[in-house]
């Protein structure tokens, strides 16, 4: 299998870092330490995923994301959706958001 390289846009970047501070200020999680955590599950479903997991192709009105999209369940209530471009071996995460958020209604 060829290597695989992985972008993320800086906004991902930053949305990544700030849902730790979110998930803990929220009393998601409470400890910090488990935040981080939560939020490296989702950075290592995407490394080991995404180049296998069946990927779809991103519904009209949210194109703008992204081309194409993967989902990961991080728990009984949420699923997370990592929206992405990809060329050959190579992935730009270009979004990442969740179940609870107004695009949800586009993947009932």
């Amino acid at each position: 299998m060829e290597e695989i390289k992985i972008f993320y846009k800086i906004e991902v970047e930053n949305f990544l870092n700030n849902l730790i501070y979110i998930l803990y200020k929220e009393d998601y999680f409470s400890y910090v330490e488990n935040a981080i955590e939560y939020k490296d599950n989702i950075i290592d479903f995407i490394d080991q995923n995404i180049q296998s997991f069946p990927h779809k192709l991103t519904p009209l009105p949210l194109f703008h994301l992204g081309s194409y999209y993967i989902f990961y369940k991080s728990n009984s209530r949420t699923t997370w959706y990592i929206f992405f471009e990809k060329e050959e071996n190579q992935y730009l995460i270009t979004c990442i958001s969740n179940n609870h958020t107004e695009i949800a209604k586009f993947f009932k």
